[in-house]
């Protein structure tokens, strides 16, 4: 059986994938200690982990869903 690996998405992808632009996906990831730091895959190429993107994504619904709760 293979092991899964998660699939490496470049920044136009990944900012796709999370509802950001692409500015906003570099200052997010240079400035939110929470969100999902790119991988370097070669001197020239950028991605972030498609696995990290979704558990940051489920972090944020549940952060979500925890303030519609309080009220």
């Amino acid at each position: 059986m293979k092991p899964q690996t998660s699939a490496a998405l470049r920044p136009r992808a990944a900012a796709q994938y999370v509802g950001f632009g692409l500015s906003t996906l570099w200052k997010r990831a240079k400035d939110d200690p929470t969100f999902p730091q790119p991988r370097k895959l070669s001197p020239r190429i950028t991605a972030w982990m498609r696995d990290d993107l979704d558990a940051f994504l489920a972090r944020q619904a549940g952060a979500d869903n925890q303030v519609r709760g309080a009220q």
